[in-house]
């Protein structure tokens, strides 16, 4: 089964005495498997930890973890005395350079960048790590689940449009068999008759266009990662139509191909959502 590569997934764990984790996944459309993650200040030491965990679940994706984790323990305030020394030092500068006769007030000061954080108690790494990977893991069931879920839409929808496909090209290929008859048989020698099935033949592409339809409805029975394999395909339909396009001397066949074609950009809009 094939799986989206949109899709969310959440949890929360409360671990007593540390606090309360949550973990939250967001999963978007990507070439590659791209993780970004947001992990509390002091908690950096484990974004490799978390990648592998998201690896072993994810194989394409632009995946967004966020990590939260609150203490229950209470916060203390922080004051970065050394930036705000340099704040004030900056401020008397410009004051005596600028002839301003006002002073900064501490409410201005205390809300200056950087000057004032509260820090929450220190949180052991080693304790809450494996809380941590199990809060991750319940979410990565649950992005999973909805991938699934929306891959097995895409698949159905997918399947039609191929089923769409295979008409219209049968379609071609019956009113290309009469119609070669009838414009052969009105020309007058085997010359004109050799140009012209040279450069109006599309048996050739007709044959290609089939295999690949066939080709794509088997993909789309299998599991794992198949968007780019999916997506190659689907672009070897569309040069095939573009040469029956190309040689077709028929408005009718012209007609089909332009729907051909049309069917052929929703399935490659459609394939840039699989994993």
């Amino acid at each position: 089964m094939i799986n989206s590569m949109t899709g969310f997934g959440s949890r929360e764990a409360e671990v007593k005495p540390l606090g309360k984790i949550c973990v939250e996944l967001r999963s978007t459309n990507h070439k590659f498997l791209e993780i970004v993650l947001h992990l509390p200040e002091g908690f950096l030491s484990l974004e490799e930890r978390i990648k592998k965990e998201i690896e072993k679940k994810v194989k394409r994706g632009r995946i967004v973890c966020v990590v939260n984790i609150s203490s229950a323990g209470a916060k203390s305030v922080f004051v970065n005395q050394p930036l705000l020394k340099n704040y004030i030092a900056a401020l008397k500068k410009i004051k005596e350079q600028c002839r301003i006769k006002d002073s900064a007030a501490l409410d201005t000061l205390i809300h200056l960048p950087g000057v004032l954080s509260s820090v929450e108690e220190n949180i052991p790494k080693a304790k809450i790590w494996p809380h941590i990977r199990e809060a991750a893991n319940r979410a990565l069931n649950d992005l999973a689940m909805m991938r699934r879920k929306e891959g097995a839409a895409l698949a159905v929808c997918l399947a039609a449009q191929a089923r769409a496909l295979r008409v219209e090209l049968e379609g071609i290929k019956a009113r290309f068999g009469r119609v070669m008859k009838e414009k052969a048989a009105a020309l007058k020698s085997d010359e004109e008759r050799a140009a012209f099935l040279k450069n109006t033949d599309i048996t050739e592409e007709i044959e290609r266009m089939a295999f690949h339809i066939r080709n794509f409805t088997r993909r789309l029975k299998r599991s794992g990662p198949l968007g780019k394999e999916l997506d190659f395909i689907a672009q070897e339909m569309q040069r095939e139509s573009n040469t029956i396009g190309a040689k077709s001397c028929d408005a009718l066949i012209s007609g089909r191909v332009v729907q051909l074609k049309s069917r052929i950009e929703k399935i490659r809009e459609q394939v840039q959502n699989i994993e």
